[in-house]
């Protein structure tokens, strides 16, 4: 399954559409402006909100907490320093933990589970500038969460980025 994202370029408040790779809407990531900490909730094309995404307000190190239906699902934060690769780990609350690493800020990654593929972010496929493609890997893999990882591995990088 291949999914489209036209790159956000002005940060939070933004809301854009993820459309799959025959041109349909299917995700809307709907930037929330007025919040005290980052916040973006994930849509289906009906308006229905599948996944909240917001930053952990006291951490020690940036982290973004994925919930769904008000229950936690995922937190994500940055696993350890690297000159040309970024490296984030997804802990689930059940346990299982998932790698994210590549070029972040390039659009250039991987999300895995025990060195298994899962979904491959990339820019490399496609011609228009500020698009990136998710293309997830795994049939019984759950493209919302992925998609939700992306988002929030790629909002971490650029604050960093910003901080820098």
């Amino acid at each position: 399954m291949r999914f489209l994202v036209r790159d956000r370029l002005l940060g939070i408040g933004d809301d854009y559409w993820i459309e799959d790779q025959h041109g349909n809407k299917v995700f809307l990531v709907d930037g929330k402006a007025l919040r005290l900490r980052d916040t973006f909730e994930l849509k289906d094309a009906q308006g229905r909100v599948l996944i909240d995404i917001h930053r952990k307000m006291f951490a020690l190190r940036d982290t973004m907490v994925i919930e769904r239906d008000g229950e936690p699902l995922a937190r994500i934060r940055r696993k350890r320093l690297s000159l040309l690769r970024n490296h984030y780990r997804v802990s689930l609350v059940d346990g299982t933990e998932l790698d994210v690493s590549g070029k972040i800020l390039d659009r250039e990654f991987a999300i895995e589970y025990e060195e298994e593929l899962l979904a491959q972010i990339s820019r490399r496929w496609l011609t228009l500038r500020e698009t990136y493609g998710v293309d997830i890997v795994r049939e019984d893999a759950d493209p919302a969460l992925l998609i939700a990882v992306a988002v929030c591995v790629i909002h971490l990088a650029d604050k960093e980025r910003e901080e820098d």
